[in-house]
């Protein structure tokens, strides 16, 4: 199966793809997608759609996973990175995939053992589970992998049941 995983924004939106066969996880691509700024919103969420069918058109996954939103204090922000997410989960369901989210805490749990893990713990895990010779960067495609991990885990598991 191939597992793509996204964390959204409306600035970077990272992208993680791998494959998993059973408990066997290999790396196939990770990026970002980039929006330029002081660009209308209707138009980088555009330019975020059309990107984001291009990712799902080259691989071709079986399964998609966003992060789950969690913000303290900047609403304006939230509100942004929600339209992305908003893109994406449509984008997905257009193109007849079945998608996950997940919280940053499930993710950590997921890749790490422990849901309150640093950003760094969690970037060195996911460059030993694909077998990397670096921690994959931008931070943004490092947690999307990370959500695709996480995802794959989840659904190796229900498969088990």
């Amino acid at each position: 199966m191939i597992f793509l995983g996204i964390d959204p924004g409306l600035a970077t939106t990272g992208y993680g793809v791998i494959r998993a066969e059973g408990n066997r996880l290999s790396l196939v691509d990770y990026g970002v997608i980039k929006t330029p700024a002081k660009t209308p919103l209707p138009d980088r969420l555009l330019m975020l759609s059309q990107s984001f069918f291009a990712v799902l058109t080259q691989f071709k996954p079986t399964a998609v996973s966003v992060e789950e939103l969690f913000f303290n204090t900047n609403t304006s922000t939230a509100m942004a990175v929600a339209q992305c997410r908003g893109v994406i989960l449509l984008k997905s369901k257009e193109y007849g995939l079945p998608v996950s989210g997940y919280t940053p805490l499930q993710v950590k749990q997921a890749v790490c053992g422990y849901g309150r893990a640093e950003k760094q713990q969690v970037q060195y895990m996911v460059k030993q589970l694909l077998g990397m010779t670096a921690i994959p960067r931008p931070d943004d495609a490092a947690d999307a992998l990370a959500i695709a991990i996480c995802h794959s885990h989840s659904h190796l598991i229900q498969s088990l049941s």
